[in-house]
């Protein structure tokens, strides 16, 4: 009996060490013979620093060596040199709501109301016209989730839109607990979730389960208890939401389904969701949004009609306005809804709108970043942090602009020279 319990705990360890390994796959450390990129001569928005003119940009390996202005930082011998005089230089853009980066016919299985034990991580596709595309938009990293044809419809993944094989795509599983609280998941066949009521019961009901779950498999880890639970796949990933480590993007719109999304998944459980729709006043709630800490990935519908002042509202001004911290708003495509490649626009849209340009550039950077947790990996310039990089004709945010060259974990994905230009 000591063998087999001596057996079984190796292997929950290694279940346990595989299962870190696929939250979170490391990109390598740089080494010294490392292909080395200088981008130099170009207007470097780093977004956690000021701008710098005559900025320049060292790339080792995969990661960002260092950025400063040109003369003051050390430009390798042997360096490939790309040249970014007159053009703008931005980290790669984050997009928190993509349907793209899968097939689009395998997004939904709407047998059952929820469905935590599945995920798209099975059939990441790469090197696609979409991927192309949002490439050539200067879109470098994509939470690609499941539909919202059920209240939960599975875990996505984030993976990045260049990349020769499968492991150089995929950044981080679980990426995000896709959340649906009305709408789209409405039934129509009468029974239980045909109604906001019985939807909420579902997600509450399904959360409390995976919680037991995870307490329980939490007090054998700790030694509080000898007996280990039986494993049960369909909750497993689910206990990265209880450990914070994994964050539910929640499509959620109205002013009463955000309340729902507010009093569940934030004040009852306790997780980390972030808003990813938020249309049609779901503003109303900013003040208690700001309480929270809880952030808007705002789109794609980037405005609203508001009764009560008769006009037009920007949906990310109107989030910011209200008080949502600029640290906490984001903006999204729905990709396909609205092309992956418009992600620039949407933001040119929301400053258009009445939200400011440097908030904007925040909303497709290090917000994103930090909403799916890995801010110290992407969303802006500075040593250490993933290679991603676009280089732009002017502003980003002014349509006669275009991204020339992106880059992509150390590599040059797209060079409008050499590829022609997209669209």
């Amino acid at each position: 009996m000591k063998a087999l319990v001596r057996r079984l705990t190796a292997w929950i360890a290694v279940g346990t060490a595989v299962a870190a390994q696929l939250i979170m796959a490391p990109s390598p450390a740089p080494k010294p013979d490392d292909p080395v990129i200088a981008i130099v001569h170009g207007r470097v928005c780093p977004v956690e620093a000021p701008d710098i003119e005559d900025g320049v940009v060292v790339i080792r390996g995969r990661k960002i060596e260092s950025v400063g202005k040109f003369g003051a930082v050390s430009v390798p011998s042997g360096a490939r040199i790309i040249d970014a005089t007159g053009k703008i230089v931005v980290p790669g853009f984050l997009e928190m709501h993509n349907h793209t980066g899968v097939s689009l016919s395998d997004l939904n299985d709407m047998v059952f109301q929820v469905n935590p034990d599945l995920r798209v991580v099975d059939f990441v596709q790469f090197d696609t016209p979409a991927t192309r595309n949002a490439l050539a938009a200067g879109v470098t990293t994509l939470l690609t989730i499941p539909g919202s044809g059920t209240n939960m419809g599975g875990f996505g993944v984030v993976m990045k839109t260049w990349g020769r094989k499968r492991d150089d795509v995929v950044v981080r599983f679980p990426g995000a607990l896709k959340v649906a609280q009305a709408g789209n998941p409405e039934r129509q066949g009468g029974d239980l979730g045909a109604g906001r009521m019985g939807m909420n019961w579902i997600i509450r009901n399904t959360l409390k389960e995976a919680q037991t779950y995870h307490l329980a498999w939490e007090a054998y880890e700790k030694g509080e208890t000898k007996v280990a639970p039986q494993k049960n796949l369909r909750f497993e990933n689910m206990r990265g939401l209880f450990t914070k480590e994994i964050p539910i993007a929640v499509h959620t719109q109205w002013f009463q389904v955000v309340q729902s999304t507010i009093r569940i998944l934030k004040k009852e459980f306790g997780l980390e969701p972030f808003v990813d729709h938020g249309e049609w006043e779901g503003y109303m709630n900013t003040p208690e949004l700001k309480a929270l800490g809880m952030p808007v990935a705002a789109g794609p519908r980037g405005f609203d009609y508001d009764r009560r002042q008769a006009k037009f509202l920007g949906i990310p001004a109107a989030y910011f306005w209200r008080g949502i911290d600029r640290d906490s708003i984001g903006i999204n495509t729905d990709a396909p809804v609205i092309p992956q490649e418009e992600l620039p626009f949407q933001g040119t849209m929301a400053i258009r709108l009445g939200l400011p340009e440097d908030v904007a550039l925040r909303a497709l950077t290090i917000n994103p970043a930090r909403m799916i947790k890995l801010e110290k990996r992407l969303g802006s310039l500075e040593p250490g942090k993933d290679a991603d990089i676009a280089i732009w004709t002017g502003d980003p945010f002014d349509p006669r602009s275009r991204a020339h060259v992106v880059i992509v974990d150390g590599e040059v994905g797209y060079d409008a020279d050499r590829d022609g230009i997209r669209f």
